[in-house]
């Protein structure tokens, strides 16, 4: 009997312990479902929209908890929240990559620990996609079509054109497949020219910084093929300093990325000439990815949103203003 109350005691003294020193569940219960998420960032409007779609989709269901780490767009500050999220025994981990390559490692340790895995919004290049169970996002190539698609209906086909290329980050799947798309169609056009390609960073400061410097010896611009909206806001401001005018009427036509509610107003008002829709409110299909899984039931290799793309002759005042993000 002493040997009895001697091991409560003991299990009641680790208990109190655990309790002084902050230890805690992962788990607010035993049945809860734990996803990890890494995203890339908050370097844009949309990542911040895509961040709340994804945080809203889990946080008012009580069969779930939804862990998010912010990588601030270094893939390594991913690979530490990934682990971690391993070391907590999470069931499901979600991942926004940063760039496509050098995921296959830490897709090989998450399948180690028999953690499923849904990549979204980029892609990875690895040699072995069933590390991953699905990837849902864009159709960034297909955004880039449409671009050029308005370029040709927008331009006569003896003119010379100009185009200025503001890249986002470098290796991530937005930008590889929007620069495919446009350096394809400058192949097949022998009156295009893209006089220059500026690392952007998907950032609006750093497509300031940039422009402002481009500007300042080159000012021939016919087109600005800019791979996301801040980066454009960036641009927009850059081109106003050298007094370069643009959008409708303008001398610089400019081409974005994204269609946030702030993008679409300065379509609408002719400052933009085409905004391509980037959808970053899937967290509820993301959910729903989940959800079919653990059912056990089969899920696509691949899920494309639905998007479109905006010109001032298609968009009203009552759609900008009924933009979610």
């Amino acid at each position: 009997m002493k040997r009895f109350f001697s091991i409560l005691l003991c299990l009641s003294m680790i208990l109190m312990m655990a309790s002084c020193s902050g230890i805690k569940e992962t788990k607010p219960s035993a049945e809860a479902f734990v996803v990890g998420f890494s995203q890339v960032g908050s370097e844009s409007d949309w990542r911040v929209a895509n961040t709340k779609s994804m945080a809203t989709a889990f946080e008012n269901d009580d069969e779930y908890e939804f862990l998010m780490e912010n990588a601030r767009q270094e893939q390594e500050n991913q690979f530490t929240a990934i682990r971690r999220f391993i070391l907590e025994g999470v069931d499901f981990i979600v991942i926004a990559p940063t760039v496509e390559e050098g995921w296959d490692t830490i897709l090989a340790e998450i399948r180690d620990a028999n953690i499923p895995v849904i990549i979204i919004d980029r892609s990875v290049a690895v040699e072995d996609d069933s590390l991953y169970l699905t990837n849902i996002g864009s159709d960034f190539l297909q955004q880039g079509k449409l671009a050029v698609e308005w370029i040709e209906n927008d331009t006569p086909s003896d003119k010379e054109l100009k185009i200025l290329h503001l890249q986002g980050t470098i290796g991530a799947t937005a930008q590889i497949q929007r620069t495919k798309a446009l350096e394809d169609a400058v192949r097949t056009h022998s009156n295009w020219k893209i006089v220059s390609q500026l690392y952007g960073d998907f950032t609006e400061a750093k497509a300031y910084e940039v422009m402002t410097t481009y500007l300042k010896t080159n000012r021939d611009i016919d087109v600005l093929y800019s791979e996301n909206d801040n980066m454009t806001f960036g641009a927009m401001r850059a081109l106003e300093e050298a007094g370069i005018t643009y959008g409708n009427g303008g001398q610089v036509k400019i081409i974005t990325f994204d269609a946030t509610k702030e993008a679409l107003q300065y379509c609408h008002d002719g400052k933009i000439n085409l905004c391509v829709e980037c959808n970053p409110m899937f967290g509820p299909d993301v959910k729903s990815l989940i959800e079919k899984y653990r059912r056990g039931e089969a899920i696509p290799r691949h899920v494309h949103v639905n998007e479109s793309a905006y010109t001032t002759q298609n968009i009203t005042q009552d759609f900008v203003d009924s933009r979610a993000y």
